[in-house]
């Protein structure tokens, strides 16, 4: 009954950290300048303009770190997970006993960064003030382990895809950091409202506008 008592306890949890807000007296503005919350439906990515309030993220995460993303791509996704998951797990169905125990437990953390050329997948939209959008900006830059130079640690792996990369990150993944809570929390720092503690995506998206379909 105890082994039983802990995922019910993470549950409710969940369910509550979900529901108690942070940043409670934040409103959307009418302008300014507006990111993506990507879902799917396991996992969120947060979704930004490659350039915008006088931010570049290109020299940070350049295309010549990607095998062949679209010349057109005017979007970067950013999502943290746990090295097992994210480099030996490219679908769901191949997770294995062990790499479920190291995203449980706690492994290194690792930050997955895809150019992304259009919207369709995207799930929530956000619109930030500048400032709001400059602290976003900063806060998911430090998650980043970085070289002598100051550039971000490429990780030796091929990706998913021809737009995609994995780097280093700061800190570890674990049941109580997980993908969503991470996203959750740069929200905060942006001083955003979002959940307290969103474990699983739905904690995190159901607070955002739907993304109206073209």
């Amino acid at each position: 009954m105890a082994l039983a008592a802990i995922p019910l306890a993470y549950l409710v949890a969940a369910l509550v950290g979900s529901l108690i807000p942070v940043n409670r007296s934040w409103t959307e503005p009418e302008k300014g300048v507006t990111i993506y919350i990507a879902n799917n439906g396991i996992h969120s990515d947060i979704v930004m303009p490659a350039k915008a309030a006088g931010l570049d993220w290109t020299p940070f995460v350049p295309k010549s770190d990607f095998a062949g993303p679209s010349p057109d791509a005017q979007w970067i996704a950013f999502g943290s997970g746990e090295e097992r998951v994210y480099l030996d797990t490219p679908r769901w169905q191949d997770i294995r006993p062990r790499t479920a125990w190291s995203a449980i437990a706690g492994g290194k953390r690792v930050m997955h960064v895809e150019w992304v050329s259009n919207a369709d997948y995207m799930d929530r939209a956000i619109r930030l003030r500048p400032e709001e959008y400059r602290r976003l900006w900063t806060s998911i830059r430090s998650d980043f382990q970085l070289d002598g130079e100051g550039q971000p640690i490429l990780i030796d792996h091929p990706g998913y895809g021809r737009s995609d990369a994995f780097y280093w990150a700061t800190g570890k993944f674990h049941a109580l950091r997980t993908c969503n809570s991470w996203a959750a929390s740069r929200l905060r720092l942006a001083g955003v409202k979002t959940s307290l503690w969103p474990p699983f995506v739905q904690g995190l998206t159901w607070r955002y506008r739907k993304v109206s379909p073209d």
